[in-house]
């Protein structure tokens, strides 16, 4: 995860603070946050999808270019452990694990379905016997769950569930009857109910080890809300988490916590060690004591309503952006006649501040109670008895005495969807849910409190026929903010719960349709001016939303909009009349069923996080939750009944209302909404206003409609990509062997029991590092590292090395093989591939799995990428188009404009850390980028890492044949060569500078930056301080201070030299450090001063560049942004004045600590730690580097982290700043405006009391 580790990261330069300026959300858990209260698909969806797309992840190569400054988060940079199978599994599976996207932005994750033409479909009667319902010995529920989505149509309504007729009718009725058969319930979840209504779930789970998940979701959002109440559930979240002296305890045991609110429920989690060193036994009861306060118990003091009042608005703004307004206009005509159209969590601004303290107050009496909440604990939890006895002495007497007794319900605890199930509706069942009528305001001692009978309680207009009455006009929301067009079509219907063999059988073929879009759109259209930039078909289920949406997505350049709609309705058309082919149902049921099997292989490797998500998410939608073993085998069980006729018909009823646009007979779609910008760049022309009408829009559908189609032609699959001919011809003509690794010792294969890793020397040059590990069952990830980057870029070729990867990626080509080919061949083996571009380095990355030689054909397309890539003009020029329409967004984003503007000004107009300009995009050719980067793919600039699930006979025997054959090409020298990057020298009117943006609405946002060293502690003035360092340690050590005493006790003396002399020492200390500003940002900015939501220290460390540089971003108001940066100036500066106390860096290490524990199981991570081990640009990376990382850390005193701190450049002669304020009056009233407020004094010296990253992150909305 990005954030606060220097040396515990698992990207391929080891760096968790990126040189960037677009803004990116990024995947792990520090986005949900933000993404919350934008009650956005992301948080809390599993889906069908296929897309098809020109931007950035249509290719077998997913390009990932890392010139972004950073992705927004309010959590302060706590870890949450990324999920092992999310890291190396995220092919488009049956039954996805990954989260759906958010509505309004294009989020496909690039997979690769397997592909066996040959598969042949085994008779439906010999699945029957494996069928059997099992047996579960715990409480089990699923159709009456109080707060499951509702899952009804209206009377008469029934899907039609087509099924191939049988043998005889004896036969029929068997496979009708076991289509009812129930699939099995999980056998290990524990469900249980307290005397005051409180349901709790129980799951034992080994990962991560030591530490359990427990998570109270009370069943209350912003729906609940009346119409003076807008954004007070969210309002209580802030004010019970923050306030919680008893969750404050958890301080220092490793444990973090975080809440976030939605439409349906508020959450409140803590993440904690079973134990710790320090606490006496089990630290659950601790944890349970903390959310029964948080959630029921919680102290509505005055002055921290008032403070968590200023951090909400402050939110508000922050949040505020383009994308957050986009999506509110989706939702808000998706869900027109209810009430999600107008209770989004964050709230009304002018509500927000009028709220007392008994307001709220009352708010949590109407709906804060045990019989209306849900308590979730998975983790490494042995005894389930003693975990129950824990739960009923928390929570037992709570709400006991001030409230009657519930009316019992039947314990159907919300079927739960096992990962092989996914959140998406295949079928349609009878009712109808009702809004509920409002509740009372004023609290009573006679109400009779209730679990909610239907979340989210709202009606819903269906699409089914006729249900309009007139068809809705497309709806179109234009700002002068937005860069592209987009487009999307919406189909409601209810969700069905997922709870037998037909109910699965459904999902599997609804997915086998929809998988083939993304490939065929991405088949037809090739030129070097595609009709659009993405079209991505969802179709997915939502708790939150209570409903199953189908969405087709369009994306384009504003001028080629026509014809976007109608290539994508084209297509759509095409695959609903033709279906897909019979090679297409082989490849994909066969890809289903092999991701299936993996996942099943993988279950003692799901993270707890995980497990728990999924199952909370699977509540609200009522589905069975099996294991991942049952799963496959009832996947197995259905597989072999499905047919071409039943799929093709499945699928064609979930596109009619595309393919079927106008017709009475058709599903009409529940709302279209364009998003369009006001003015448009046009070559030749300049700025321009866009328009554009409802009636054109309705035209071009029909253009789609009438254009001819005809039928899918079966697409050849290559089985593998080199023969084994062509093999042997390579090894007899390039005789590949391993040579001495080390030099002196003279040794071919150096092994190293501490960590396991192997590292050896091909005779072409290419070093390989490779660990075999079984922390994820039959997987294996392969990284490529290439020394260079867009810091190789010649001054006359500015962006030539970004262009290139993405032309690369764009193309797809290899040898003779097509893209679509490459990418079938992917899909055949389970295989992921990126392509990613840095400032330094150029990193291609693959996942696969062990069956069916999955890890050999992963080898033989990193063979094929380096010896036979084709170059094409196509994807060149698209390439070139994507990054000058990324150039020309910039200034409509507050935040990339202001990150923008201060690069340039920190490192003296140095394009090659932001995007390149139009003038230099104009000036590149293809053969000039492809020189860009095949002059960095020379044998002796690369180093190939491999972590998996592999024995030493088959991984040595691809390495040699495959990276061994590689041609020999030397050119390290010219790969390393760079222009000097340098820091500009002080100059007023540059230093510190400001950006306006008109918009209409307010924000503001700041940078503040300066130089740093490199990890291994060389600086841009060409320095090496790690020569120094033992100096400047006992000058440290000379100054006197209560804690040095305690410290000089607690590390010993020799380890102290080791980390003195160690080439990590800034990479230690540095980590330390920012943990510990992180803590105090959050303490005084946020907390005491209120002058933000969202403030954040990073550090960019490079490890070839001689140079970094640390960013301090903080959101907040116009009127508060300049006194913002003041303070975070303040914090940054204090350390001299408000010294580093002790427990801040025993807080910082267990922090650093923790994070590592919890992911040295992942084969990502393993990947982070061995990058560069043996490039010969990173000189100062050895195994000492991977095996001595607990013991630095441990080492480390509050002398060494301020060693480290002296290093960063603080003067005001040497910090950089940018503020950006956006709004009506930008750069007019609001400047005034800024000096109204009274003036802050100076920032107290303050020593914080861990309200920052080390254990805690802050509420989420």
């Amino acid at each position: 995860m990005q954030g606060s580790s220097v040396v515990f990261n698992t990207k391929p330069v080891l760096v968790p603070i990126n040189s960037n300026s677009s803004f990116n959300h990024t995947t792990d858990g520090s986005n949900c946050v933000v993404f919350a209260a934008k009650f956005n698909r992301v948080q809390l969806k599993k889906s069908v999808g296929s897309s098809a797309q020109r931007g950035r992840c249509s290719r077998p190569f997913l390009v990932r270019s890392k010139n972004t400054w950073r992705g927004y988060s309010s959590e302060l940079k706590e870890l949450k452990p990324l999920s092992k199978f999310a890291d190396t599994h995220q092919h488009i599976r049956c039954f996805q694990s990954c989260k759906r996207k958010q509505i309004g932005l294009n989020r496909f994750k690039s997979g690769f379905f397997a592909d066996k033409s040959a598969f042949h479909f085994p008779k439906p009667k010999i699945y029957y016997a494996q069928a059997r319902k099992a047996h579960v010995s715990c409480a089990t529920v699923g159709p009456d769950e109080p707060h499951a989505a509702s899952t009804t149509w209206p009377d008469g309504v029934m899907e039609n569930q087509g099924m191939e007729s049988l043998d005889s009718e004896a036969e029929r009725r068997e496979f009708e009857k076991f289509l009812r058969i129930e699939v099995p319930s999980h056998p290990k979840l524990y469900r249980g109910q307290l005397k005051n209504g409180l349901r709790y779930l129980i799951l034992p789970n080994k990962v991560p080890p030591n530490r359990f998940e427990a998570h109270m979701e009370v069943h209350v959002g912003s729906i609940d809300e009346e119409e003076d109440e807008q954004g007070i559930a969210h309002m209580i979240e802030h004010v019970a988490f923050l306030g919680s002296k008893k969750r404050e305890k958890l301080l220092g045991t490793g444990a973090r916590s975080n809440a976030y609110t939605d439409f349906h429920h508020t959450v409140f989690h803590i993440h904690s060690p079973t134990s710790t060193k320090d606490s006496d036994g089990d630290l659950l009861p601790v944890v349970l004591d903390a959310l029964n306060e948080i959630a029921f118990q919680p102290k509505f003091l005055a002055s921290r309503v008032e403070k968590e009042r200023r951090a909400i608005l402050s939110e508000l703004q922050m949040m505020n952006t383009i994308e957050y307004r986009v999506d509110c206009q989706l939702l808000q005509h998706l869900h027109s006649e209810n009430k999600l159209s107008k209770r989004f969590p964050i709230g009304l601004e002018e509500q927000i501040k009028k709220w007392d303290a008994d307001k709220i107050r009352k708010f949590h009496e109407r709906w804060y109670f045990p019989a209306n909440a849900t308590l979730y604990i998975v983790g490494d939890i042995d005894n389930i008895s003693k975990t129950v006895n824990h739960i009923e002495a928390v929570f037992g007497q709570t709400g006991v005495e001030s409230e009657p007794t519930p009316a019992n319900t039947p314990r159907s605890f919300g079927g739960l969807a096992s990962f092989l199930v996914p959140k998406l509706s295949v079928g349609l069942t009878n009712g109808l849910s009702q809004d509920r009528p409002p509740a009372s305001v004023e609290p009573s001692t006679n109400i009779r409190r209730e679990r909610h009978a239907v979340r989210p309680p709202v009606q819903h207009n269906w699409s089914i026929p006729g249900s309009y009455g007139e068809e809705k006009s497309p709806q179109i929301f234009q700002h002068e903010l937005l860069q592209n067009f987009s487009i999307n079509f919406f189909c409601k219907v209810p969700v069905n719960k997922v709870r037998t063999y037909g109910d699965l059988r459904n999902v599997l073929m609804k997915r086998i349709f929809l998988s083939a879009l993304h490939f065929r759109i991405n088949t037809r259209y090739q030129s070097s001016n595609p009709p659009f930039t993405s079209v991505e078909l969802d179709h997915s289920d939502s708790g939150r939303e209570g409903c199953t949406v189908t969405t087709l997505t369009v994306t384009a350049e504003p001028q080629n909009w026509k014809n976007a709609i109608k290539v994508a309705v084209q297509e759509v058309r095409r695959l609903k009349v033709f279906g897909v082919t019979n090679g297409e149902l082989a490849r994909y049921l066969d890809a289903l069923l092999k991701d299936s099997e993996q996942l099943a292989s993988m279950i003692d490797n799901i993270s707890s996080v995980d497990n728990l998500d999924f199952i909370m998410e699977s509540d609200a939608l009522g589905h069975t939750v099996m294991d991942q073993r049952q799963g496959h085998e009832c996947l197995v069980a259905v597989a072999g009944t499905v047919t071409l006729e039943e799929v093709n018909s499945v699928g064609a009823e979930v596109l009619e209302f595309i393919s079927d646009f106008g017709k009475p007979s058709s599903r009409p779609p529940a709302a279209i909404v364009a998003c369009v910008p006001k003015i448009v760049h046009i070559d030749g022309v300049g700025e321009t206003e866009f328009k554009i009408e409802p009636e054109e829009i309705l035209a071009s559908i029909e253009a789609g409609l009438k254009e001819p189609i005809e039928a899918e032609p079966e697409l050849e699959v290559p089985t593998e990509l080199i023969s084994t001919e062509q093999l042997q011809e390579l090894r007899l003509l390039r005789s590949p062997s391993f040579i001495p690794a080390d030099q002196e010792q003279k040794v071919t294969r150096i092994y190293d029991e501490d960590t396991g890793i192997v590292q050896r020397r091909l005779s072409n040059g290419i070093p390989v590092n490779y660990k075999i590990s079984k922390n994820e069952t039959n997987s294996g990830v392969m990284r490529l590292i290439v020394g260079g980057g867009r810091a190789a870029e010649n001054a006359d070729a500015r962006g030539a090395v970004i262009v290139g990867v993405r032309t690369l990626s764009e193309g797809g080509r290899v040898g003779n093989f097509s893209r679509e080919q490459v990418e079938m061949f992917c899909v055949n083996h389970l295989i992921n591939c990126s392509l990613e571009s840095t400032e330094e380095f150029i990193c291609m990355e693959f996942r696969f799995t062990l069956r069916d030689d999955g890890m050999r054909a992963a080898f033989q397309l990193l063979h094929m990428v380096l010896e036979h890539s084709v170059w094409l003009d196509d994807a060149f020029d698209r390439a070139k188009q994507l990054y000058m329409s990324y150039y020309r967004s910039i200034p409509k984003s507050l935040e990339r404009s202001t990150a923008h503007k201060l690069m340039l000004s920190m490192l003296d107009g140095d394009e090659r850390f932001v995007e390149p300009t139009p003038n230099s995009l104009q000036q590149l050719t293809l053969e000039r980028v492809k020189d860009a980067v095949m002059s960095q793919f020379v044998t002796d600039n690369m180093e190939v890492s491999v972590v998996g699930d592999f024995s030493e006979e088959d991984i040595e025997s691809c390495i040699l044949e495959y990276l061994g054959t590689v041609r020999e090409r030397r050119g390290y020298e010219r790969a390393q060569q760079y222009s000097p990057i340098t820091f500009r020298p002080y100059s007023a009117d540059l230093q510190h500078q400001q950006v306006y943006l008109k918009d209409t609405d307010e924000r503001a946002c700041a940078y503040i930056a300066g130089p740093a060293p490199n990890r291994w502690g060389f600086t841009y003035e060409g320095k090496y301080l790690l020569e120094s360092i033992s100096n400047i340690s006992k000058i440290a050590e000379s100054s006197n201070s209560e804690e040095q005493t305690g410290e000089v006790q607690h590390a010993d003396k020799d380890l102290q030299g080791r980390l003195q002399s160690h080439p990590l020492f800034f990479a230690i200390t540095m980590g330390l450090l920012q943990e510990i500003i992180n803590s105090r940002l959050f303490t005084t900015v946020r907390d005491s001063l209120g002058l933000t939501y969202d403030v954040s220290f990073e550090l960019n460390l490079f490890d070839r560049l001689k140079l970094g540089w640390y960013v301090i971003s903080v959101t907040s108001t116009p009127a508060k942004v300049h006194k913002a940066v003041d303070a975070c100036k303040n914090v940054l500066r204090g350390l001299h004045t408000n010294r580093i106390a002790a427990r801040e860096l025993d807080r910082a290490r267990r922090t650093l600590l923790m994070r590592h524990e919890a992911e040295i199981k992942s084969n990502v991570y393993w990947l982070g730690l061995m990058a560069h081990l043996q490039a010969t640009y990173v000189p100062m990376k050895d195994i000492s580097c991977i095996k001595d990382l607990t013991l630095l850390y441990e080492a480390a005193t509050v002398d060494n982290v301020y060693a480290a701190y002296e290093q960063l450049k603080i003067d005001e002669n040497s910090l950089y700043s940018c503020i950006g304020i956006a709004g009506s009056q930008a750069g007019e009233a609001v400047t005034a405006s800024i000096g109204e407020e009274e003036p802050i004094e100076g920032v107290p010296n303050v020593i914080p009391m861990g309200r920052g990253s080390s254990t805690m992150t802050m509420p989420t909305t």
